[in-house]
């Protein structure tokens, strides 16, 4: 749930307004009067160097600015007119306006442009055959102008802009586009108004007959339309997006902002499902001094695929109260187990089949030296199970309730943590036999020593886990006796490593090398724990961080007896130029002083058979950016005990040039699953001619592909088309989502998007971005200009 920052989505239909509403403001009023008035002042105020750039001033100020006349021809009668001609150049601040012939009519306050008017201000252009300006109050009119704003590279005309006193103007007959306009043609997208009246002072602007025109075809059209002149946000329809899925057919959305105050709003969207019928999403985010947060309620009152109501809810919440005491809260809930995968966009929680209730309450304190925290917790789970595939539901906490802390003094770190647990088990939800439920009391503390030196370094640390368990019983034998019991195990620990360096050459490049051996003894004495109840505990993931840790188990539960040195090697190589890594080889080992009674199962559960086999696996992980335009990157683990791989990810990524990219990832897990990747950014097609509406045209592929080699079948893919005309660009992408062995969700999801003005449809920029390494939008600038 994002927080409140600014308007969460806005056509850009006051580019149309830039023309009048930036003359209004910045005070086009040109006229020898102004000019008068302020030479007394430019005489008697001597002019000072500006000590920093400062933007040029507006409004009033812009206003009091002196004027710089230039013409081949001055002529004026005193209080009556002032006449320049030829080339007429008229400056004040960061305004200039040219033209053939300009008067000033000081009895009036009427100032008259005429023959090729330019204007120019704040990096926007306007041309047109005549201005009109009654000066001091700002009415007139600018006949016929075209302009173009050069930071967004776009423009348009209008018939007449009108002037109407004060900071309101008006348009007739006004047009956008960002693409080129020096041709018959029409351009290839164009959005056009009857009128457009602006209010500068209320920021608001209506424009009336509004109507946008893609290749020729209408393909929206607003009678009138209200917004803001700023980025101010303002209530108000927003453009509707189209979605497609073999689950819910084509879906139409049509959201509505409100602009509740200045720290709450939103987004009504009502949506219709050919398949499934009406559904009503709403979302409302506020932020207060003391707290802040949204919901998001998703209702379909009859579901016709499901034939029921069906709805979720999210609702994140955080805040502070007196004495310097936070909380926080999270609730993910759907109706019904089918919503994963019927409204896969609509997953919360660690995944899309684990929701959670979260309630938090926390006070830090700040001590000498570190800092402490005291906190109440509460965790409960909605697990969405499958037919096919079955989730064991992990344990809630009502209530966790504990303490920490960490500090230095004197060069020695200390950390501290106590904590109360209740471990229950959701209701209602199928679970493995055999699970306990219960309370758990555990403090875990360590103390150590870092000693550093340029060149080396040593941390020996000693720490402990205490545990104690009561009220722990087994739900379907709740007859027994409760299982009660208490362990203390200490740890000691020496962590070292040296540093070497030198410069070198590599392929003819001038690098850095390094080399760092590293060295960890760990003695964990032996304490029997398979009587107790696990609640928390697992095998860590074998990697380069678990292997250098002092436990084999996460969490708090399981603590494997350790007698071991684990020893590893790092070297790296810095490009001397840029500082960037250009390879890095990561090659460690660990050996058994002793066998380990407390081990894992090969599925990573605790109370496993004792590890008696002295070296364990050896893991290698490289890297490497030496090759240019490649990036190669793998990871394998060796086991000494089969002679050859158990686990290996291996990739490879091609990125000649921009949006041109191609990698392949290669995952193996012996005997669990084997996989293969390919993700892909490539252009396909590039026109040399333009096409309709002055716009040349290129074409890119985009997809992913993950194959399973084991199964024989693709689990999740992506394939798409990008199509950059220069001044619009055109997305289809369609999706695979694997929910099940024979199941899986197709979307199909499109977007146009009009570079300068918005982006209309389906977004599946998300998607790109998540599942293809090296994706590059073809606007890395939502108003950038086109790509090379």
């Amino acid at each position: 749930m994002a927080p409140i920052r600014g308007v969460v989505f806005r056509m850009r239909i006051t580019a149309l307004a830039l023309a009048a509403s930036l003359l209004a403001s910045g005070g086009a009023a040109s006229g020898v009067e102004a000019a008068d008035a302020a030479a007394p002042a430019a005489a008697t105020t001597p002019l000072q160097p500006s000590r920093s750039l400062q933007p040029p001033p507006r409004g009033d100020a812009a206003r009091r600015l002196p004027i710089l006349l230039q013409a081949d021809s001055l002529r004026s009668q005193p209080d009556l007119e002032t006449v320049a001609e030829g080339h007429v150049e008229f400056r004040r601040g960061g305004l200039l306006v040219s033209a053939d012939r300009l008067a000033y009519d000081m009895a009036q306050d009427l100032a008259s442009a005429r023959g090729h008017v330019r204007v120019e201000q704040d990096g926007a252009v306007y041309t047109g055959p005549e201005l009109v300006l009654r000066v001091q109050r700002f009415e007139g009119y600018f006949l016929e102008p075209t302009y173009e704003f050069t930071t967004l590279g776009a423009g348009g005309r209008a018939d007449r802009v009108d002037f109407l006193g004060g900071r309101r103007s008006s348009a007739t007959n006004a047009s956008y586009t960002s693409c080129p306009r020096d041709g018959p043609e029409e351009p290839a997208w164009v959005l056009q108004t009857s009128r457009i009246q602006l209010d500068l002072d209320a920021n608001e602007g209506i424009a009336e007959g509004a109507v946008l025109r893609f290749l020729g075809t209408p393909i929206l059209a607003l009678p009138t339309l209200s917004f803001p002149l700023t980025d101010a946000r303002k209530s108000g329809w927003l453009p509707p997006s189209v979605n497609i899925d073999n689950r819910s057919g084509v879906e139409l959305a049509v959201p509505y902002y409100w602009n509740i105050a200045p720290n709450r709003d939103a987004t009504i969207m009502p949506r219709v499902m050919t398949r499934r019928g009406f559904a009503l999403d709403t979302e409302f985010r506020y932020l207060e001094p003391r707290f802040e947060g949204g919901a998001l309620l998703q209702w379909l009152p009859n579901d016709r695929v499901a034939d029921r109501s069906r709805a979720s809810l999210q609702w994140q919440h955080q805040g502070q109260l007196g004495y310097g005491l936070r909380y926080g809260a999270e609730l993910s809930r759907v109706s019904d187990d089918d919503w994963w995968k019927d409204f896969p966009d609509a997953g919360r929680g660690i995944t899309a089949r684990l929701l959670p209730l979260r309630l938090q309450a926390e006070r830090p304190f700040e001590l000498p030296g570190g800092s402490a925290e005291v906190y109440a917790r509460a965790l409960r789970w909605q697990v969405l199970q499958a037919s096919d595939s079955f989730i064991d539901a992990p344990y809630e906490r009502s209530p966790q309730v504990g303490a920490r802390l960490g500090a230095q003094a004197g060069g020695w770190h200390y950390a501290l943590e106590a904590e109360f647990n209740r471990f229950t088990l959701p209701g209602g939800q199928e679970v493995s036999p055999g699970r306990n439920v219960g309370d758990r009391l555990h403090v875990v503390g360590s103390l150590s020593r870092p000693l550093r030196e340029p060149g080396w370094w040593v941390v020996p640390r000693l720490s402990f886990n205490a545990a104690s368990y009561f009220n722990n019983v087994t739900p379907a034998a709740a007859a027994d006796a409760p299982v009660e019991g208490r362990r203390v195990i200490p740890t000691f620990s020496v962590d070292s490593g040296l540093e070497f360096e030198r410069d070198t050459s590599l392929f003819g490049r001038a690098v850095h090398q390094t080399l760092e051996p590293r060295l960890l003894y760990v003695k964990t004495p032996y304490r029997q724990q398979d009587q107790l109840p696990n609640y928390d505990s697992a095998a860590k993931d074998f990697n380069f961080v678990s292997i250098y840790s002092d436990n084999a188990f996460s969490g708090v539960d399981r603590v494997s007896d350790s007698h071991q040195l684990t020893a590893g090697v790092t070297t790296r190589v810095v490009d001397s130029a840029s500082g960037a890594e250009a390879l890095r080889l990561v090659l460690v080992q660990r050996y058994l002083l002793s066998p380990q009674l407390v081990a894992p199962n090969a599925d990573g559960s605790p109370d496993g058979e004792p590890l008696t086999q002295k070296f364990s696996d050896a893991l290698l992980v490289g890297t490497t950016s030496v090759i240019p335009n490649w990036v190669l990157e793998g990871a394998v683990q060796y086991s000494p005990e089969f002679q050859r791989s158990v686990r290996s990810v291996i990739s490879a990524r091609w990125s000649p040039g921009p949006f041109r990219t191609l990698g392949t990832t290669y995952r193996l897990a012996r005997g669990l699953s084997e996989q293969i990747e390919l993700g892909w950014q490539w252009p396909v097609f590039r026109s040399a001619a333009k096409s309709a509406g002055g716009c040349s045209g290129s074409l890119y592929t985009v997809g992913h592909l993950n194959y399973s080699l084991k199964d024989s079948r693709s689990t999740d893919s992506i394939l798409g088309f990008e199509y950059d005309a220069g001044c619009w660009i055109g997305r289809i992408v369609a999706e695979r989502l694997s929910t099940g062995a024979n199941e899986a969700t197709t979307r199909l999801l499109l977007q146009l998007e009009l570079v300068g003005l918005s982006r209309i449809g389906s977004n599946p920029l998300k998607v790109l971005k998540e599942n293809i390494p090296g994706y590059r939008l073809l606007r890395d600038d939502f108003f950038g200009a086109a790509n090379p």
